[in-house]
């Protein structure tokens, strides 16, 4: 390799090396797959061939020897059983620096986007039907034979996730590989591995194809469906869409996680624990000095007793967006600097986390003010096993995916596809929680009974003694199609977060006209009581959190202040004596809260905050202590 060629080929070396060498591709290929690449060279028809088999049918007393190895080398879903077998006469030797190749992807998407494209892109349907054995000949697209693939297509499905953009170009990506690589069989002895490459030249991402060893004409090209997975239990539960066996034996119990658990996100988030301190008593006139990024804070604190200031190291109050990590040093160099975060409080605005804390309250259902949770990556074999056991009850089995740590419903997808949830742990870090299949429904004229949450803001003042405040004022978003537990990928149906969504309309009615409203259509139900119930869920969440000393609670440092948001939404419960009620359900905690509306209706909103939390001033600032 000479010249521009070499030059060009260090280029892509140094570009994907690092994600070749996280799918342990072997670098004797990269000049080869560079080549490949650059050519569009797709040789992988003059090694290989797809064959059908006829199916072996098992006896009742079949051979366990022969049952064992349907079981290794599964086809994944339909009734017409392919494999890919080596045809090149020479064989194909892994020490040949040519042995990789290119896959095509048949279909690339995102999850909401899913229905929508098989209905409206051209011959798509049609395809998948094909590929995944589905009997589809119709012209126009027909929604039995698109559920069909919506359901199928997780035996299917692989994941990428871009490392660069937005948050919304973060989204993982789905996607199908064409008709050669969806036929390669599952084997726990591959006889080869693949792994997605963006290649970022021509914008587009492939499927690499390389051997783990050396294969003669005619044997099976195999690849391990869960490829890294050394845990018996794990395997099991991540092979289920392919070969399903029955975990009902498994306790679905899920306790606390231990304190390596706690520890482990504490090194992780790179965030240090503060030393004990004493803050200093202030003149009761003093005038503290703000320093602060965010707008709505320079534009809305206008309190005396409170100045901004352009240098950091003169202020008496940091008041940031960004995550603070080194509260050793503050603690140590600026005790009396007070900010606006607390050390450990990821445990309230994680959701997996929140999950885990909410468990000191409960039993082992957890608290009735938090739908059941499960953690993916830790409590799959859980989950299962929960989900079958609420399917053999028959039991209501709607489940919404959450990533752990994103924001505006972005990757989140609700589903009734134990398949589907089992496959979105090979994405981004996700919980899984029980979908409200009952909530308290509201209704608006032109559209109906729509689903509604509501959104808190809250003011911890202090950890010891626990100090917390509700702002009087709270925030509705609506659903802007009525409710009705189908068409689960109908955004606007089941979200209420439309004002990050293009195109659609925002719905906002203001507390005050919401109250009346309410009590009008539910009159059994006051709203003062519902409210009682709310701010108590909200004691005992801010309680668990802060039961257990740092990093296994939220850290009592006296400097720290924080503002966060909760969302929450209303179901209906039944009391032991068979008269209905309703539940809050706390949906998610936020941290530094987008407040442009509380800004733009009521303008004494960070006087009130910075008052209530920096002067301990709560009077006459429109908020509530619950604790």
């Amino acid at each position: 390799m000479e010249g521009d060629c070499a030059d060009d080929y260090k280029t892509f070396a140094s570009l994907h090396g690092p994600a070749l060498r996280a799918s342990a591709v072997p670098p004797r290929y990269w000049p080869s797959l560079w080549r490949k690449l650059e050519s569009e060279v797709f040789d992988a028809g003059e090694y290989f061939g797809i064959m059908q088999v006829e199916e072996v049918e098992e006896e009742d007393d079949g051979d366990e020897e022969l049952e064992g190895e349907l079981k290794k080398n599964s086809n994944p879903g339909n009734e017409l059983c392919y494999k890919v077998i080596v045809t090149n006469e020479m064989g194909l030797q892994a020490a040949n620096s040519n042995s990789i190749f290119l896959i095509d992807h048949a279909w690339t998407y995102r999850v909401e986007h899913a229905r929508q494209q098989l209905l409206q892109v051209p011959g798509l349907l049609h395809r998948m039907a094909n590929l995944m054995g589905i009997d589809f000949h119709g012209e126009v697209p027909d929604e039995r034979a698109v559920t069909q693939v919506l359901e199928e297509m997780w035996k299917y499905n692989q994941t990428y996730q871009l490392s660069h953009g937005t948050a919304e170009e973060k989204v993982p990506v789905w996607y199908i590989m064409d008709e050669f690589g969806s036929r390669i069989q599952h084997s726990d002895e591959p006889t080869f591995a693949t792994a997605p490459l963006f290649y970022m030249r021509q914008q587009i991402a492939y499927t690499v194809l390389w051997p783990l060893r050396d294969l003669e004409t005619g044997e099976e090209v195999t690849r391990d469906f869960a490829y890294g997975e050394t845990d018996r239990l794990i395997r099991r539960c991540r092979l289920l869409p392919w070969l399903p066996n029955d975990v009902l034996e498994i306790n679905s119990f899920t306790a606390e996680p231990s304190d390596d658990h706690y520890q482990a996100i504490l090194s992780e988030n790179k965030e240090t624990l503060p030393i004990p301190i004493k803050l200093p008593v202030y003149d009761k006139n003093k005038i503290f000095k703000v320093y602060t990024d965010l707008q709505q804070v320079l534009q809305n604190l206008t309190h005396p007793r409170f100045e901004f200031t352009d240098s950091e190291q003169e202020a008496d109050i940091l008041y940031n967006f960004s995550h603070f990590k080194d509260f050793r040093k503050l603690s140590e160099e600026r005790p009396h600097v007070m900010l606006n975060q607390f050390p450990c409080e990821n445990l309230l605005t994680v959701k997996d986390c929140l999950a885990s804390i909410s468990r000191r309250i409960g039993g082992s259902e957890g608290p009735k003010w938090l739908p059941r949770t499960f953690n993916l990556h830790t409590e799959l074999p859980q989950f299962i096993s929960y989900f079958k056991q609420r399917e053999r009850r028959e039991e209501d089995n709607h489940w919404i995916c959450k990533p752990w740590n994103l924001a505006r419903s972005l990757d989140t997808h609700i589903t009734k596809s134990l398949n589907n949830i089992i496959r979105q742990r090979e994405s981004i870090p996700k919980v899984v929680s029980k979908y409200i299949e009952n909530p308290v429904l509201f209704f608006l004229e032109d559209v109906g009974l729509v689903k509604f949450d509501i959104r808190y803001i809250v003011l911890l003042r202090s950890v010891k003694p626990l100090r917390l405040y509700v702002y009087d004022v709270f925030w509705l978003r609506f659903s802007n199609r009525a409710f009705s537990l189908d068409d689960l990928d109908d955004y606007e149906k089941h979200f209420t977060v439309m004002n990050y969504a293009s195109g659609v309309s925002l719905k906002q009615i203001h507390y005050d006209e919401f109250i009346p409203l309410f009590e009008k259509q539910y009159p059994e139900y006051s709203w003062k009581s519902v409210q009682d119930d709310i701010f108590k869920a909200f004691a005992e969440l801010f309680q668990a959190a802060c039961a257990k000393p740092a990093p296994f609670g939220i850290c009592d440092y006296p400097s720290s202040r924080a503002v966060y948001a909760i969302d929450l939404m209303l179901k209906w419960d039944t009391s032991s004596n068979g008269k209905r009620f309703m539940q809050p359900q706390i949906l998610e905690v936020n941290f530094n809260p987008d407040c442009d509306r509380a800004c733009r209706y009521h303008p004494t909103f960070f006087n009130d905050v910075f008052s209530t939390l920096f002067l301990d001033e709560a009077k006459d600032c429109h908020v509530t202590a619950i604790v």
